[in-house]
């Protein structure tokens, strides 16, 4: 048998890395997605496979009973007594989960988020049997570059709007025309208004296979990828994969912890002699992770299906399930409304809500029996974007490692794992300075 140890370290590295049939409500109400008579309905039925390759476009509106009833059981809920410490050593804090759940029952508006959306190209494509929803924003500038972004788990699409402005717009956000990209936003298969995945399968290695086919389907023939969180693990599967037309990636929660290293803090041993200052505070982060932050990871890891009864069922088990994470990993001590509003937070939390995904978010963690941290190897061009905040903070001489060809590495100042949502202007610049060297010279080798 496994030891703890190592069930932990596997439950932790699974932990920061994650159609959308539209059942709202627990109900059997559609969200609807459809534009000109094109139905959007996820796993649809397909006459050919030339429709099933279609891409269809996509517009959000959520049934008002679907929000009536959120309110309703929001108002319902049956509290639990007060943590019985003065910290979050126990979890989601009650006087914090109560204010949000307050104001998301009265005052929270979902059809701004919907409008927010639904200002975007949207669109759904069937990609081995599953339907995939993906933003989908072209630059007016010429010679973008073509660029796949995942989002994560607890994120979602939301977690990326901010940073499509100055991704296909640099001009305007301080960046030169010549630094534009064409942006592509899927949202991960069992997460958000993609398709539920009915079988196994679903893994990370399959998702990146997906990503590649959507874009040769939108006709970009080069193109680069990145993510954070999940979307990390998807960009270093992709790049492992090396298909002919991905140029590199970019990660902002790389995999570079190296097999010695991984072994001790598996076994909850301390930290060896000779690490240099910015190793050993990676294996700091790393260690207390593994000691005082798997248990999420380790539920879904283990038992998404029974979790999901809660995450069904329950608005408020939903957003403090989440909330705690936000908590975690945004770079705000513990304060998660220092980097992220209300409105924000409750966007995605809604969404998962809406959407019923709560539970075919989580399976994601029990299609992926691997730890996510350790080091991989990869050979294609690889950048990295290290950000204080993030849950741990990989030393340049491990990326080096774990990414031969790292054409670059820099660490900021601000923001934390969610750094699209935190700090978009950062993540954005740090976007163009990673890619730069990859720019093809003629236009037509990226573009359609």
């Amino acid at each position: 048998m496994k030891s703890l140890g190592w069930l932990m370290g596997c439950a932790v590295a699974l932990a920061c890395a994650h159609e959308g049939k539209g059942v709202v409500g627990g109900s059997d109400t559609k969200t609807q997605g459809t534009v000109a008579g094109a139905a959007a309905q996820p796993q649809a039925d397909s006459a050919a496979s030339a429709s099933n390759e279609k891409i269809r476009p996509f517009n959000v509106s959520v049934p008002e009973k679907a929000l009536v009833d959120l309110r309703q059981r929001i108002a319902a809920t049956r509290w639990p007594d007060p943590e019985i410490v003065t910290d979050r050593s126990q979890g989601a804090q009650l006087a914090k989960i109560q204010a949000l759940v307050r104001y998301w029952g009265t005052d929270y508006d979902w059809r701004k988020a919907e409008a927010k959306l639904n200002a975007l190209p949207q669109f759904v494509t069937k990609i081995d049997g599953l339907d995939i929803h993906f933003i989908h924003v072209r630059s007016r500038h010429p010679n973008a570059l073509p660029l796949i972004m995942t989002h994560g788990w607890p994120g979602s699409i939301f977690e990326l709007l901010k940073v499509i402005g100055p991704l296909t717009d640099p001009t305007a956000h301080g960046g030169r025309a010549e630094d534009a990209f064409h942006v592509v936003l899927p949202s991960m298969p069992g997460y958000g208004f993609s398709g539920k995945p009915q079988t196994t399968g679903w893994n990370p290695d399959r998702i990146a296979r997906a990503w590649d086919e959507l874009m040769g389907r939108l006709g970009y023939k080069r193109y680069v990828a990145q993510g954070g969180d999940w979307g990390s693990v998807i960009s270093d599967k992709m790049a492992l994969q090396a298909p002919p037309g991905l140029l590199g990636i970019h990660v902002n929660m790389p995999a570079t912890v190296p097999p010695e290293i991984a072994k001790i803090l598996a076994s909850g041993d301390p930290a060896p002699a000779g690490l240099s200052p910015e190793e050993k505070v990676a294996f700091d982060g790393m260690d207390a992770l593994y000691k005082k932050g798997s248990g999420y990871a380790l539920m879904m890891v283990t038992r998404p299906q029974t979790l999901g009864y809660s995450l069904a069922d329950s608005p408020v088990g939903l957003a403090s399930w989440f909330y705690d994470k936000f908590a975690d990993w945004t770079h705000s001590g513990g304060e998660p409304e220092k980097a992220l509003t209300r409105d924000e937070m409750l966007d995605d939390i809604t969404l998962y809500w809406l959407t019923n995904t709560g539970t075919s978010s989580a399976q994601l963690y029990w299609e992926n029996n691997a730890n996510n941290f350790n080091a991989v190897d990869i050979s294609i061009p690889a950048a990295v974007t290290v950000f204080p905040g993030e849950i741990y903070r990989a030393p340049k001489s491990w990326a080096q490692r774990a990414y031969h060809k790292l054409i670059y590495f820099h660490e900021v100042e601000k923001g934390g794992h969610f750094a699209a949502w935190e700090q978009p202007e950062i993540l954005a610049s740090e976007i163009r300075a990673a890619f730069k060297s990859l720019r093809p010279t003629d236009a037509r080798v990226a573009g359609r």
